[in-house]
């Protein structure tokens, strides 16, 4: 295995490597000869020294894996003859309390525990949903080799009684003999299989024959079958896959052996570039998928000595042949960072027996995405007049939709998020530069947005639907739990904050409201990683799933979640500050004020460190402080700096920042009380919340309605831009868009401000509200609102000295109201189920709000 041999045969990858690479790899092959070295000393003086039981186990688990030959001993030939080479020295060890396949694997092999952890949630989901009608579940366990997997599984599942029958299929005599001991030891009924798996049929050992049709390898993804529900509920391989020569004839076996709503778990070793699966629609996220050139290089070819194939084709006929539940891509440093990947997974054609049925689901799931009268056209009638429209595509379809069609026709899987326990989260493509530009971060922990004003303002009633921007899901959840309605769609750029939105759904949805206040109230939860795979999984996406498993870390941090997230730089410079100027127990006493008095007496103190000029001037005041901790950008910063401008004619060193960030706070100060009912400036200060202060989704009451089986079914979730979505929803079908400042983000004659205008006006209902904060007292988009036919109104303005909410980070908020077209307005009132307020009394109640 010499350098310039292995290295010529894969150069095609893009550019040859560069001589720091050369040198990187010759420092992997001196590292690995002077540890095998260090083996060969060890097992050839065995007999004479006395070697640690640990460090004698590790040895000989090197020279068995990397140094001996694996030919076969003569008795028998082929694969079986290879792994009994392979494995017989490993678990035949002649040194006391040293079995060295089940010692070395535990830490050499990771990923297994999450992989059984997954799977079992998934499992118990299942479970909860009745899906075996009584019956008990099957699990087949292929390369299952001494059979840690089964004992592992116990700290997720109850396995000798949760299982009806369990079977350990593997080829090696030597590893199956210690499976047999094993069971013996632990009383439990395994059927032990010593067969190749290919062969495997689960008939052969039931007493019923099951009735379930192989499917050809030749065949459809989503061929018509006559499946039942038979069979195998679960298949695991855990580092077998990579094992086995033909694989393919596997994976191909494996519909056969499985129920039709039965799933896959495998982990095991891979080599990817992120060139090889772009343009993969189906494989349930690419995030942390790449492996750089050397590595592939290094890993392949290390690997290939002991007959384990890591080459892409076996992960890529595995993602081909099902349809992805979970899928996590991870690295193994005590092996220099090998990758390794664990997934969950299910037949592709397990919505249903036929191609029909999962048109019928796709077609099913479009109507809700878009707002198309599909599903329900008595709930459309009011709006059959917007329908026809002379301006409205022949055809509205999501993106979600587009994509299926795509996969079905190209006998695909169809993406990850049709395989979910549910459709909340919308398909997107996330190797797009749009959504990678975030670097896998979320910038809001929480939002900023009141949404006691949005309920005043709106009104929203169960029969609604709503469109709003997720920031950190505070409002989403808000908007769910008081007003309930008929539909929500969540709408973020960056799929991060939709990772966090689905989090807390599916932490109401599988957790007590202990540890719900934990991760959200207290921002700490140590125990989160562990409930993420055993309780939480089951309820989210792979893509955020996978985001939270290679982010847990941050809810058992000692500055917790609330100071994560881009806004944290501003976050932890302010409590920096207070620490440095020995200012927290002002701000103790502020955060236990319990009157405005109380609370205007402590803030001196910390206006003069929070007010400075000198820290505005030389920090805050600044663009990339702006962009990067507030999440300000350039054209919004302009607004504050204009309207400055337009009352002192000048901007000197930041004045206008300055001034906009007194007209905030010191009004807060004097009119709300932080730790009673503003817990927006609470979680600034202390970085929790309170027990007495806190979002209204964190109540125990909430906690308890939102909880419920289909509490979130009317959410769905899009990971895109708002222009994106609004273009493809039914005219005539919304309610309410509740935009945030995002029209902020637009410059002045900016054509994409006035294309998103039209665009809400065909998809708002004649009386339907957009409801919009701004930076600026007079932003000059509201023309382009009047001049499409919306009336517009300012709600709220902050002049010196007031507040217009508890966060008052806003200069102004405006209601835009759809206008009626005055040509169908007869036709509209005849339709309508109810009447609607006139212009004249519609204005006349915004004036009222204003006062």
């Amino acid at each position: 295995m010499a350098l310039p041999s292995f290295l010529s045969a894969h150069i095609s990858d893009s550019l040859a490597p560069s001589f720091q690479q050369i040198c990187i790899l010759f420092v992997f092959f001196v590292v690995i000869a002077l540890a095998a070295r260090f083996s060969l000393t060890i097992i050839s003086g065995s007999k004479q020294l006395t070697v640690p039981s640990g460090l004698a186990t590790f040895a000989r688990f090197f020279y068995a894996s990397f140094l001996k030959p694996h030919s076969g001993d003569g008795a028998i030939t082929g694969q079986q003859a290879a792994l009994e080479s392979f494995y017989k020295a490993q678990v035949a060890s002649p040194f006391p309390n040293a079995d060295v396949y089940d010692a070395t694997r535990k830490r050499l092999l990771r990923g297994r525990e999450d992989m059984l952890g997954l799977v079992a949630a998934q499992l118990r989901y299942k479970e909860g949903k009745g899906a075996w009608m009584g019956k008990r579940p099957i699990w087949v366990d292929i390369g299952g080799g001494t059979g840690y997997n089964i004992e592992a599984m116990q700290a997720y599942l109850d396995v000798p009684t949760f299982f009806a029958k369990v079977y350990l299929v593997d080829l090696s005599p030597s590893l199956l003999e210690v499976a047999r001991k094993r069971f013996d030891r632990l009383g439990w009924d395994v059927e032990i299989v010593c067969q190749d798996a290919r062969a495997f049929r689960l008939e052969n050992y039931q007493t019923v024959k099951s009735t379930n049709t192989s499917i050809s390898s030749l065949g459809s993804s989503w061929s018509d079958q006559s499946t039942v529900n038979s069979g195998a509920d679960l298949v695991t391989m855990s580092y077998s896959l990579s094992m086995i020569p033909d694989y393919y004839s596997v994976l191909d076996s494996i519909p056969s052996l499985l129920s039709s709503d039965g799933i896959v778990g495998v982990v095991d070793f891979y080599v990817q570039s992120i060139v090889e699966i772009s343009g993969r629609t189906y494989t349930g996220g690419s995030f942390n998928r790449h492996v750089t050139w050397i590595k592939r290089v290094f890993w392949r070819a290390w690997f290939d000595v002991d007959r384990v194939g890591l080459e892409g084709a076996r992960r890529d006929y595995l993602e081909y042949r099902f349809g992805t539940l979970k899928t996590v891509d991870e690295r193994n440093y005590l092996l220099g960072g090998i990758p390794y990947y664990s997934t969950q997974r299910g037949l592709a054609s397990s919505m249903g027996t036929s191609p029909g049925y999962a048109q019928d689901f796709i077609e099913s799931l479009d109507a809700s995405c878009t707002e198309s009268p599909y599903l329900s056209p008595q709930n459309h009638r009011a709006e059959m007049f917007q329908a026809v429209e002379k301006s409205i595509p022949a055809e509205l379809r999501s993106k979600a939709y587009q994509c299926a069609v795509i996969n079905l026709s190209s006998n695909l899987p169809l993406p990850s998020m049709f395989y979910q326990n549910n459709q909340r989260r919308i398909y997107y493509d996330d190797t797009l530069q749009k959504h990678t530009q975030f670097n896998n971060e979320y910038i809001y922990a929480f939002t900023w947005e009141d949404p006691r004003v949005d309920h005043r303002l709106l009104n929203i009633r169960s029969d609604d639907v709503v469109l709003c921007v997720t920031s950190a899901g505070d409002n989403v959840l808000d908007y769910l739990y008081q007003a309930g309605p008929r539909r929500i769609h969540a709408v973020d750029l960056n799929p991060n904050q939709n990772h966090l939105l689905e989090l807390k759904i599916a932490a109401f949805q599988s957790l007590p409201y202990a540890q719900v206040w934990k991760m959200f109230g207290e921002g700490r939860f140590p125990a989160f990683r562990q409930a993420l795979i055993a309780k939480l999984s089951p309820h989210m996406s792979s893509q955020a799933c996978q985001y939270w498993l290679k982010h847990a870390s941050i809810f058992s941090s000692t500055r917790g979640f609330y100071e994560t997230g881009g806004s944290r730089h501003a976050i932890k410079l302010i409590r920096s500050l207070f620490w440095l100027l020995g200012l927290s127990n002002d701000v103790r006493s502020m955060c236990n004020a319990k009157t405005l008095n109380e609370q205007q007496e402590i803030w001196p103190r910390i206006r003069r460190v929070l007010l400075s000029r000198a820290l505005h001037w030389t920090v805050v005041s600044t663009e990339w402080f702006a962009w990067k901790a507030a999440g300000v950008p350039p054209a919004q910063r302009r607004m504050i700096v204009e309207d400055h401008r337009d009352q002192v004619e000048s901007d000197l060193r930041g004045e206008a920042i300055w001034e906009y960030i007194v007209n905030t706070l010191d009004p807060v100060v004097k009119n709300t009380l932080v730790g009673d009912d503003n817990y927006f400036y609470l979680l600034c200060l202390q970085g929790r919340y309170s027990q007495r202060c806190h979002p209204q989704y964190l109540s125990n009451r909430a906690h308890r309605k939102l909880s419920q089986p289909g509490a979130f079914d009317g959410l769905r979730i899009h990971t895109d831009e708002l222009q994106e979505v609004i273009c493809r929803i039914a005219p005539g079908t919304l309610s309410h868009a509740v935009v945030m400042d995002s029209m902020d983000w637009f410059c002045p004659g900016d054509t994409q401000a006035v294309t998103q205008v039209q665009s809400l006006h065909r998809a708002l209902k004649t009386g339907g509200k957009v409801l919009l904060r701004s930076a600026g007292l007079k932003p000059w988009y509201t023309a382009v609102f009047e001049n499409n036919g919306f009336a517009t109104r300012r709600v709220g303005a902050r002049m010196p000295g007031t507040c217009i909410d508890r966060v008052n980070m806003y200069a102004s908020a405006w209601i835009c109201t759809k206008l009626p077209d005055p040509t169908t307005a007869s036709y509209e009132n005849m339709m309508l189920p109810s009447p609607t307020l006139s212009v004249h009394s519609r204005t006349h109640s915004l004036e009222k709000i204003e006062e």
